[in-house]
């Protein structure tokens, strides 16, 4: 089975393996849902004067990356916490914002305007207008679908309280940004109470949206790794086995032309194994932030992602928030403005400019 995902791969392509240079920027750590695995969730005792990341805070951040070479913003937040916390509410309310998805799209439109870095906004379930605003300042959104199955969200499940991961919810967002024709970055996650069975259902539920929209840019296949403090600290981590074959999986499923991603950070021992399972991308790696989702999880030094990547016998090239087929040769996924910074920072190949030169030298 890996060897046919690795065939496929190669056909579809090649030898050429991406990340995207990122800043991580956790605008709030507050959320209306409870995820038995989560440790980024805070509520506002524990976020204490840091509810909410400020538009200096935020411009700090990503000032900061583009010093450093960095071309992506990541976006990532609680979901809707002014809908759980007054606090949230309150602090929103005080700046003139009605919502954390108009704030978001407030900060958004800053950094691309004041930096050199395009947002990728990960703020959890959307409505087309919600959606609709932000699109004009992201060239690429994300939601990981996570799992399809029910079991997840049944009592002691993962997702029990969390109503925005109900996969109906999930699936939906996906939908929209393909009417939206906005480039969406989605993915599983693996090891959270679902079986081999519930992840092919949900690579062909997002085959499915992709074949009807042409959207879905890249899957990315997560591993579940218990965090002390949480309901399922005591959940042995996904292995290495069922992740080679949810990857194998993913790429046999969305074929050869899918863009397929495991983080590094999560196999920091052996993620140079993956790419014999069908990976062509290693999303986003920092030289800056940390990982606020797993914070236990360091980023590879790009010298040693670059030598491990080169070991197995493939080309690492950084790439934009938005992937090379997506405006290289067509102009039909974002707006004319948006578009035009966009390829400036691409070079003819549509990858970074400078190349991985640019992040670790000639050496």
């Amino acid at each position: 089975m890996v060897e046919a995902s690795g065939a496929m791969r190669d056909g579809g392509k090649g030898r050429t393996v991406s990340f995207s240079p990122k800043v991580f920027i956790p605008l709030t750590h507050m959320c209306r849902d409870f995820c038995g695995y989560c440790i980024f969730r805070k509520t506002p005792e524990q976020a204490g004067d840091t509810l909410y990341m400020t538009p200096e805070q935020v411009l700090d951040v990503a000032k900061a990356g583009q010093k450093l070479g960095c071309t992506e913003a990541l976006f990532t937040l609680g979901e809707r916490p002014e809908q759980r916390y007054p606090e949230a509410k309150e602090w929103l309310e005080h700046r003139g914002f009605k919502s954390t998805l108009e704030y978001l799209t407030y900060v958004n439109r800053l950094v691309l305007e004041e930096t050199t870095l395009l947002p990728h906004a990960n703020p959890g379930t959307m409505s087309r207008r919600e959606m609709a605003a932000l699109q004009p300042y992201n060239p690429s959104m994300g939601l990981m679908l996570e799992s399809t199955s029910a079991v997840l969200y049944g009592p002691g499940g993962a997702h029990e309280f969390a109503p925005s991961k109900r996969p109906r919810v999930r699936l939906r967002t996906i939908e929209l940004a393909g009417e939206l024709r906005l480039p969406f970055t989605t993915g599983i996650l693996i090891g959270i109470g679902d079986t081999r069975e519930d992840r092919i259902e949900s690579l062909l539920a997002i085959r499915d949206l992709h074949r009807r929209f042409e959207h879905v840019q890249e899957v990315i296949v997560q591993n579940f790794r218990a965090k002390p403090g949480t309901a399922m600290s005591d959940r042995l981590d996904a292995d290495t086995i069922e992740l080679l074959w949810s990857v194998a999986a993913a790429r046999l499923i969305l074929g050869p032309d899918a863009n397929v991603q495991v983080p590094p950070n999560l196999s920091a021992d052996n993620y140079q194994i993956y790419l014999d399972a069908g990976i062509n991308d290693w999303g986003g790696v920092s030289p800056l932030t940390i990982d606020f989702v797993n914070p236990e999880a360091p980023w590879p030094a790009l010298e040693h992602l670059k030598e491990q990547t080169e070991a197995a016998g493939f080309e690492l090239k950084p790439r934009l928030p938005v992937y090379p087929e997506y405006f290289l040769t067509t102009g039909k996924y974002m707006p004319e403005g948006l578009l035009t910074k966009v390829r400036a920072l691409a070079g003819n190949d549509g990858y970074v400019q400078g190349g991985i030169q640019r992040y670790v030298g000639n050496n």
